[in-house]
């Protein structure tokens, strides 16, 4: 997967939206304006920062060796995917799925019901 796909597959996400919140190299995507991706523009390799559920973390490190801990980020709930690996596309897509769910997951109520009428 290519950034470009990367990009268009998570603006395909109901609420999502993209900004440049750190600097005008760190391209973030927000679901309602909570964080679920991110990636530099000016990095050699196409890598992304997913969230994604603690355990789950720990066990697709330990499987694979292009998901490692979130670079600047919580290693808790953070992950770094290199998207120039050896993981399918579909698995990635998987990994982008799980990291939007996540942080819709833990949306209010009321934020929830808002994402659900659009």
């Amino acid at each position: 997967m290519h950034i470009d796909e990367f990009r268009e597959y998570c603006l395909a996400k109901k609420g999502t939206e993209e900004c440049f919140p750190f600097d005008e190299h760190t391209l973030v995507f927000k679901v309602l304006g909570k964080m679920f991706a991110l990636t530099g523009l000016e990095r050699e390799e196409f890598t992304a920062n997913l969230k994604c559920e603690p355990e789950r973390a720990i066990e697709l490190r330990e499987q694979y060796e292009d998901i490692q801990p979130g670079y600047h980020m919580s290693k808790k709930h953070w992950n770094t995917v290199s998207f120039e690996g050896n993981l399918s596309e579909d698995f990635l897509c998987e990994l982008i799925d799980h990291s939007y769910d996540m942080v819709v997951k833990g949306l209010r109520k009321k934020d929830k019901e808002l994402l659900n009428s659009l």
